[in-house]
């Protein structure tokens, strides 16, 4: 399983009984475990626990982790994972992406490329060794 860190910022949280309708620009993070309906653009890292409902045109952001439902486009620029009994009805597109058996998945995948963002003769050595760490299981 990937591992799933908040951004060091701040986090936000969308409770339970929460029920948001409409546009949503964060760059932190965001825990969403109510119910949301419209469109999230971000820089920053989202999830979606088990308890959330999305229905959305689109979602965006650097990392997504799923646990609910969620119904519409999901675009991860970094990473996206999809926990075991969730549900999403949607098109997802990912630079990584993982999703866990019992998943209830109806859509199409796109993987991203990744460009490099630097020269690599700029970098450090803790740079350089921290852009080629392979996630595993």
């Amino acid at each position: 399983m990937y591992s799933f860190n908040m951004k060091e910022g701040n986090v936000t949280v969308l409770g339970q009984k929460t029920e948001f309708v409409g546009e949503l620009e964060f760059s932190d993070n965001l825990v969403i475990t109510g119910i949301f309906e419209g469109k999230i653009q971000s820089s920053g890292n989202l999830r979606i626990d088990k308890t959330a409902k999305c229905q959305v045109s689109q979602i965006a952001a650097d990392s997504i982790f799923v646990a609910g439902t969620v119904t519409g486009d999901l675009h991860a620029a970094s990473k996206l994972e999809i926990a075991s009994g969730s549900r999403v009805v949607g098109d997802v597109s990912a630079l990584r992406l993982r999703i866990d058996d019992n998943v209830d998945f109806h859509g199409q995948v796109t993987m991203l490329e990744a460009s490099p963002d630097v020269d690599i003769f700029s970098l450090t050595a803790a740079e350089y060794k921290k852009a080629c760490t392979v996630y595993r299981e």
